[in-house]
């Protein structure tokens, strides 16, 4: 026995955007802040005092760093905690902020009241 077909299409729903991970934001923002310093994970990581592939793993978000390795790494960078987590911070409101802006109103037609004197 076959089973029909059916003429209608199946609709699949998309998963929800997820919100992004701090672990990611805070590895993206080390490595652009590395990037732009134009130094080696190497040189950052013998400056941190943290072993190459775990800053590795931290720059990828691969590895949920303490906030002492956080620290080490920041200053690695010639950044303080604080400013690591500042621009981790704005990062993801942008981010947020893009996901919840909506592609266009709805158009809804005026209900008010015009009063001409």
């Amino acid at each position: 026995m076959s089973n029909p077909v059916s003429d209608e299409a199946r609709v699949i729903p998309l998963p929800a955007p997820r919100e992004p991970l701090w672990r990611d934001l805070v590895g993206e923002v080390l490595r652009r802040e590395r990037r732009a310093q134009e130094r080696t994970l190497k040189d950052v990581a013998d400056a941190a005092r943290i072993s190459l592939p775990y800053l590795s793993e931290i720059e990828r978000g691969r590895k949920e760093a303490s906030s002492e390795v956080l620290a080490a790494a920041a200053h690695a960078l010639g950044l303080g905690l604080g400013d690591l987590l500042s621009l981790t911070h704005g990062e993801l409101a942008r981010r947020t902020a893009e996901r919840r802006r909506p592609a266009a109103a709805p158009h809804r037609p005026y209900q008010g009241l015009c009063l001409a004197a």
